[in-house]
């Protein structure tokens, strides 16, 4: 079963490589209006110019969640009772796996390919709606006068209609959903509900929601600044949005089990007599006195014997000594 996830966690890993790096699924291409003030917004230059740039974005949403949880679990794995902790075999009989490791993997990983789906999901969003960004019209710079724009309400479908950089156009043609705002809300999201279900937190109530609140804020300025720079629409953001949202919650709640210990880890029951019927005693077997009893009941008779003897004799017993004293008289 461990190698099986491995498999699957790496076709992920490779179908989000080819949606991100190759052109192995085509953008669908849509038409235009004429002058169309919805994608004649200036062009905000390359995505490394921006005021949160894919490399910060991709930074933090990969290193604030593994902080966070390496530091939750070390913490909860020292405070908690020798006796509380969970001792599991993961693989076999003979490979045992510490519990600490085996819980940061497991969090981790399922971290892991949640940020891979969702970048597929979005990848996925974009290649099959083509929809433009603002900017689309100041990258694609059509020829009006070629394609005989006469008026606004004139729609161009033509495939050739721009003449600005291929690799500028293909990028304006992916816009819905926002990539980096899914990416952003499900490492918010995710680290939100880990923070939320693990911390235990003493002499403070304001710690968590402080913490939460810091890491959804971040979320949703990514999704703002985008829309400020002309990157991409208000709904693509929304989309983005729910598309991250949805992933994390749906991992954390039906994958991980909320980040509480599986309950194969949990010890066993110890074995319970059963009970009989109502009404229906049960057969009583035969007892079998140990050797130690045997030994105590020995004892038990010696300490009687030292003992004075105050019970008095039966009646049957003092009649024939009487019968002895009067006839010596």
């Amino acid at each position: 079963m461990f190698y099986f996830q491995l498999v699957i966690m790496a076709g992920t890993v490779l179908l989000a490589y080819y949606f991100e790096y190759t052109d192995t699924f085509p953008v669908h291409v849509q038409g235009f209006f004429c002058f169309d003030k919805t994608f004649s917004k200036p062009y905000p230059g390359p995505e490394d110019d921006s005021k949160a740039p894919p490399a910060l974005v991709y930074s933090l949403v990969t290193a604030i969640p593994t902080v966070t949880i390496l530091i939750g679990e070390v913490t909860t794995f020292f405070v908690k009772a020798e006796g509380a902790q969970e001792k599991t075999i993961v693989t076999a009989d003979c490979c045992y796996f510490n519990p600490l490791l085996r819980r940061i993997v497991r969090f981790l990983g399922v971290y892991s390919f949640g940020l891979f789906a969702t970048t597929i999901f979005a990848n996925a969003g974009q290649v099959v709606t083509g929809n433009q960004t603002p900017h689309f019209l100041s990258a694609c710079r059509p020829n009006y006068t070629v394609l005989g724009c006469q008026s606004p309400m004139q729609y161009i479908t033509e495939r050739r209609a721009c003449t600005g950089n291929p690799y500028l156009v293909a990028s304006a043609r992916k816009s819905f959903p926002s990539k980096d705002a899914a990416l952003s809300i499900y490492s918010a999201v995710y680290t939100v509900m880990y923070v939320t279900l693990v911390f235990r937190t003493k002499g403070t109530r304001l710690t968590k929601p402080t913490l939460c609140l810091t890491l959804l804020s971040l979320a949703v300025l990514v999704g703002v600044v985008r829309v400020t720079e002309y990157r991409n629409h208000w709904g693509d953001v929304l989309a983005g949005y729910l598309t991250g949202g949805a992933i994390a919650a749906f991992l954390v709640t039906c994958v991980i089990n909320n980040f509480q210990q599986t309950a194969s880890a949990l010890p066993p029951l110890p074995p319970q007599r059963p009970q009989p019927p109502h009404g229906m005693p049960l057969s009583t077997l035969p007892r079998v006195e140990s050797p130690l009893e045997k030994f105590q009941d020995f004892h038990t008779l010696r300490s009687h014997d030292h003992q004075p003897y105050l019970c008095p004799a039966p009646p049957d017993v003092l009649l024939p000594s009487r019968r002895f004293i009067s006839s010596e008289v």
